[in-house]
């Protein structure tokens, strides 16, 4: 749970939609918790209704408990303003239908936070043929966001997209002709590797929107939540070596609880300092600089047409013609 110091003083309305993916665990939990709590209405995409509405019941009981202690900063509502909305992202199809959904729902989008995401993940392809943690982490985000920006376009001033990523980005290797992992065997897959990779991609995503989102209203940042311990360490439970690296992290003090590790991603999406800031690696609150890779503006522009390509069947010539254009 955890208290609210050091948060930005910031309040919002309903009038603010927000958009999480995996806002009903960890630090997404903890995200939308509290920028619900600061008054936003929030919708919560993620894969199981039956675990985010048992979410939305624990949010709401922790936003009562904070506001009988007097927590300050908290929004005048009497119950938070929380949604759920069913988002796979290893099933391009089921993103298609979540957008096919909000989009008729919905008329804005103010802040988008792509959170959801897997982690040293063992070799898995997904039903439309891709590496598991390059599609749940970077790929499925690149289609929901390549089909929201045009929403978020006409939804007003200081409309921000953020990547939640990690500093797993330094351990990766750039080769776009073994992205998805098929030369690899089970036993020898590379899974920090290629977990760094998919959070390589996020940050290099970051760069190349911007450049055609630079005169829009719509500002894209990334950043890395800390090491927390949270159910992304679910994927990669048979490594027995990482569970000790995150026993003794927990001794040493090393590791964030959920709460501190979504901080930055509230400062990130709502902090009033940041309204026009762009091309940002946010970590521990404060913006920082990601590698020299992930700066490479020729790989960036290479891994945008390997992405378009990978989403030729799901987006149109036109859904793309816009950020071409700007």
């Amino acid at each position: 749970m955890g208290g609210s110091p050091s948060l930005p003083e910031v309040s919002l309305t309903t009038d603010r939609v927000v958009l999480i993916t995996g806002g009903n665990t960890g630090i997404g939990y903890e995200t939308a918790k509290w920028i619900a709590m600061r008054g936003a209405r929030v919708i919560i995409a993620c894969r199981s209704e039956e675990r985010a509405t048992a979410a939305i019941e624990q949010m709401q009981a922790e936003f009562k408990e904070e506001r009988s202690k007097g927590t300050p900063g908290l929004c005048s509502y009497e119950t938070l303003a929380l949604e759920f909305m069913a988002l796979d992202l290893a099933s391009l199809k089921s993103v298609e239908s979540f957008v096919d959904d909000f989009k008729a729902k919905e008329i804005k989008l103010h802040i988008l936070l792509c959170n959801a995401g897997i982690a040293l993940h063992a070799q898995e392809y997904t039903e439309d043929g891709f590496e598991i943690m390059f599609q749940v982490n970077y790929l499925g985000h690149f289609l929901l966001v390549a089909k929201l920006l045009p929403l978020m376009l006409n939804s007003g001033e200081d409309c921000r997209l953020i990547f939640v990523s990690s500093e797993a980005h330094r351990t990766t290797s750039f080769d776009l002709d073994k992205a998805q992992g098929k030369h690899h065997t089970k036993e020898n897959f590379k899974r920090l590797m290629y977990y760094g990779n998919s959070k390589l991609y996020q940050i290099m995503q970051m760069y190349t929107l911007n450049r055609r989102l630079q005169t829009t209203n719509v500002t894209v940042n990334s950043l890395h939540p800390g090491i927390v311990k949270t159910e992304l360490t679910r994927s990669f439970a048979d490594l027995q070596a990482w569970k000790l690296f995150f026993q003794l992290a927990r001794v040493v003090q090393m590791t964030k609880t959920p709460f501190e590790g979504a901080k930055t991603s509230i400062t990130a999406a709502v902090n009033p300092q940041f309204k026009d800031t762009r091309d940002a690696y946010f970590a521990d609150m404060k913006i920082g600089q990601a590698n020299n890779l992930a700066r490479d503006q020729e790989k960036q522009e290479a891994l945008w047409r390997y992405s378009v390509d990978c989403l030729k069947d799901f987006i149109k010539t036109e859904d793309m013609k816009y950020l071409e254009e700007l």
